[in-house]
């Protein structure tokens, strides 16, 4: 855009003159938001500019309550939470965590018959407290032909289970390749 083109849209703009919209773009260097900033900071910016349109309300017109009604819905949802509101909702998914992990039950079974059965919490401190212990365990069980379930999983996007079992499966191959 030449300079005259950046005069005409800063005129149009702002409603000022050509002599002002032209000093304005010199001085800022034909930066058409610093001209603008300038011309505002000169007092020079006419605020007829703007346009109004409004409409006039219907006493049968139910769409402009519709309307307000979810404006407030909206600026409800949109405030900030306060430090006690983010907390109650971090304490209430901690409570649905800690209530699912104690009504889901990891079982072991070796030789199709069920060694143990303990909640999936246990399993979860266990792996959070003595992760070096748990892990050798539980690979160490896989080659002792144990198998491991998962017990009150109401829907998964995959099958855990299916997928213990194939550890287990591909752990008995190896187990019989190297005999």
């Amino acid at each position: 855009m030449d300079k005259l083109e950046k005069v005409e849209k800063l005129r149009e703009k702002t409603g000022v003159s050509y002599e002002d919209a032209k000093e304005a773009l010199e001085a800022n260097e034909y930066d058409m938001l610093d001209a603008i900033v300038y011309l505002e900071k000169a007092g020079k910016i006419n605020d007829q500019q703007s346009a109004r349109y409004e409409t006039h309300k219907d006493a049968n017109d139910s769409t402009a309550q519709d309307f307000a009604k979810a404006q407030q819905e909206y600026e409800k949802s949109v405030k900030t939470s306060s430090i006690g509101d983010v907390l109650n909702k971090f304490f209430d998914w901690c409570g649905r965590v800690l209530k699912k992990s104690l009504e889901t039950s990891f079982i072991i079974h070796h030789k199709e018959r069920q060694v143990i059965k303990a909640p999936v919490l246990v399993l979860a401190l266990a792996l959070i407290f003595a992760f070096w212990i748990t892990v050798p365990l539980l690979i160490i069980g896989l080659f002792c032909e144990c198998r491991y379930h998962f017990e009150g999983i109401d829907s998964v996007t995959f099958d855990i289970n299916e997928m213990c079992d194939k550890a287990a499966d591909h752990v008995d191959e190896v187990k019989d390749s190297t005999k």
